[in-house]
């Protein structure tokens, strides 16, 4: 065969030759390769220092800024629920939590929304039953879109089931304090223009003792019993279970809006009887959010033992479930003795408190169980920063979300990181929405420090001092209804600039350096015990029927190991007069509810006044209830023998070494 025909090899190509059309691959493996080292050594280059800053940034975040990822968190879902409100603001028709509530009873009918005392209720049979509601109260009570209503009831799932009822009708409710009697009791029905009244069958003796009046005034009384037989008190059980619980039409609340008049909540402000707080739709939406700004979700379980008239039950707790869509386990009061069995029960995931709430668990005996419970939350407020570690150390690893706000008020704080004995976090978010700030306070005038301008003046990083929420379109201060006088007292002008509007919330707070927020105390004539506020002048007013007392000075006092202030008051006497213990307590038994009742007694020759003659308490506060110190006669409130007793050093000793309960 001839060289170069067909089957001879071919020789090898000469070194340092590439033979391009026989190494395509080779030189394409090659140049992919080098392409490829090129763009590792290129992003090795950029990532070493890229990578050499986070490391820095996350060091620096880390001992410059703890709370930047909680910071983050909460921002991203205050900025969502903010958008969602924004959203509720213009979205026709209007949508209401009644029409969250709706929807919930549509996707989910067979999911429980409330457990209570063995009972279970689904979100369908609730909406049914509300519906049954609004049709008596249709027939029976002619309601009417805008009608108030009264209800005077305890805690339990009726009264849910009526409120939703009664929104079906577009009527706003009044939540009582089931705690009232007489005086205050006919108040709260005039001052939001009340014309019928609901209340509990365990509720019908108050309502008899204030009857007469209530029916002079026209006002409609209905209880939730199968039959009664005083005259003027009519049974509305048998019209409800006869009624049909078939749909209401959406136009019977076709008129009202975000910022129509969504329930009553009654508060004790600064002074007089209680006040009815007027809570749009728009703030029963904000309370509501609460519960997602904290972390809840649509899979947790939230236990309400705090009583349903408050805004910390209702809004937070009730309302705040129905948006989230969740199961609530309700009880009609806190027993600290099976509060973690009942946790236990129904695999609450969520709890409610306030400070005396945590301060009784703490107190129980210890168990080794403790920490064998599912609570992974608490939202609540007003609890110390010892009972806070303490509570933790007993119960587990629970994520404390203490909170800032009043029912009705424009400004609030969360505590989202769980620092101890914080009540919020400020950030810019936060004072977008809502503008705020804490100005010097007087305390002895009880009145804010003015400049030569007669503004106000900011208080410093850390000091105490005012704290006042600027009233604007989005943070309003709606005020108190058929009380234009109280409503007048809450509002601050020239803060800041001539002409400029706050609200005043009458509590002193302290924001330190790093943007935690600290209550400090309350000001004014208004003391907290038991988780409620006590008018001062109410129970003055109390005291001084009693036929031997002239004049009464009410203030709280602190007692060593408790929430809050307890009652205390100086007394003068009627000429020639001793006390008379039966008939002071008969009127405070009578007439106040158990936590606004004076425990203590100072019997003075005269009251101290101010300038502007108001009653000086400063000294009084600070003296307190230790006849050690205490020159003046005092006086003890002694359950047991239903009597005032004169306050001995023992009794005072019994009651610091908390051998007598209060």
């Amino acid at each position: 065969m001839k060289e170069g025909s067909a089957g001879q090899s071919r020789a090898p190509p000469r070194a340092g030759r590439l033979n391009f059309a026989t190494n395509i691959p080779q030189l394409t493996t090659y140049t992919s390769s080098h392409s490829l080292r090129l763009i590792v050594c290129n992003m090795y280059l950029w990532l070493t220092p890229v990578a050499g800053l986070a490391i820095l940034w996350f060091f620096y975040i880390r001992t410059h800024l703890p709370h930047f990822g909680a910071d983050f968190w909460y921002i991203l879902r205050s900025i969502k629920l903010g958008l969602r409100l924004f959203k509720y603001k213009y979205i026709k028709p209007f949508y209401s939590i009644l029409d969250c509530f709706l929807d919930a009873a549509r996707s989910h009918p067979d999911k429980i929304f409330l457990h209570f005392e063995g009972g279970t209720y689904t979100y369908g049979e609730v909406d049914k039953r509300s519906n049954k509601v609004a049709r008596a109260l249709q027939a029976e009570a002619q309601l009417q879109e805008g009608d108030v209503v009264a209800l005077f009831m305890a805690n339990e799932p009726s009264l849910v089931w009526t409120w939703l009822g009664l929104a079906k009708l577009g009527c706003p409710a009044a939540l009582l304090n089931f705690n009232i009697r007489s005086k205050s009791l006919l108040h709260c029905f005039s001052c939001c223009g009340a014309k019928r009244i609901i209340a509990s069958p365990e509720l019908q003796e108050a309502v008899e003792e204030v009857l007469p009046t209530l029916r002079e005034q026209g006002i409609s009384v209905y209880l939730l019993s199968e039959n009664c037989s005083v005259q003027g008190i009519n049974p509305l059980s048998d019209k409800i279970s006869q009624a049909s619980d078939q749909p209401l039409s959406r136009d019977l609340r076709a008129n009202v809006k975000i910022r129509s008049t969504a329930i009553y909540i009654y508060t004790s402000g600064t002074t007089g009887l209680p006040k009815a707080a007027v809570v749009t739709h728009e703030r029963v939406w904000a309370s509501s959010f609460l519960q997602a700004a904290c972390g809840v979700t649509t899979e947790d379980i939230f236990y309400i033992n705090l009583p349903l008239y408050h805004s910390s039950g209702f809004l937070i707790g009730l309302v705040g479930a129905i948006e989230r869509g969740i199961t609530v386990v309700l009880r009609r009061k806190f027993s600290a003795s099976q509060f973690w069995d009942d946790c236990r029960k129904h695999d609450v995931t969520v709890m409610q408190y306030i400070g005396e709430t945590m301060r009784y668990l703490c107190h129980m005996p210890k168990k080794e169980n403790e920490k064998n419970h599912k609570v992974r939350i608490a939202i609540g407020n007003g609890v110390r920063s010892d009972v806070w570690s303490d509570f933790l150390h007993r119960f587990g690893d629970i994520k404390v979300k203490e909170l800032y706000a009043a029912t009705e008020g424009n400004v609030g704080f969360i505590n989202y990181t769980s620092k101890i004995g914080a009540v919020g976090r400020v950030n810019f978010v936060h004072k977008f929405f809502f503008p705020f700030t804490v100005i010097k306070f007087d305390i002895a005038k009880e009145e804010p420090v003015r400049n030569s301008q007669g503004l106000c003046i900011k208080a410093a990083a850390g000091e105490t001092g005012l704290l006042v929420g600027k009233v604007t379109h989005r943070s309003p201060f709606i005020g108190y209804a058929g009380n234009q006088q109280q409503t007048e007292k809450k509002r601050l002008r020239d803060v800041l600039k001539k002409g400029d509007l706050y609200f005043n919330s009458g509590d002193l707070l302290r924001i330190d350096p790093d943007n935690f927020v600290y209550f400090q105390d309350r000001v004014g004539d208004t003391f907290r015990w038991k988780g409620e506020n006590v008018a001062t002048s109410e129970v003055a007013d109390i005291l001084t029927m009693a036929y031997c007392i002239s004049e009464a000075n009410v203030y709280g006092v602190k007692v060593e190991g408790h929430e809050g202030r307890i009652g205390m008051a100086s007394v003068t006497l009627k000429e020639g007069q001793d006390l008379d213990c039966s008939d002071a307590y008969k009127q405070v038994i009578t007439y106040l509810p158990t936590y606004a009742r004076p425990r203590f007694i100072r019997i003075q020759p005269c009251l101290e006044m101010t300038g502007t003659f108001k009653m000086k308490k400063v000294k009084l506060v600070e003296e307190g209830f230790n006849p050690a110190n205490i020159k003046d006669l005092l006086y003890f409130l002694d359950l047991e023998k239903k009597t005032y007793v004169p306050m001995t050093e023992e009794i005072y000793r019994a009651i610091v070494s908390k051998e007598i309960k209060l």
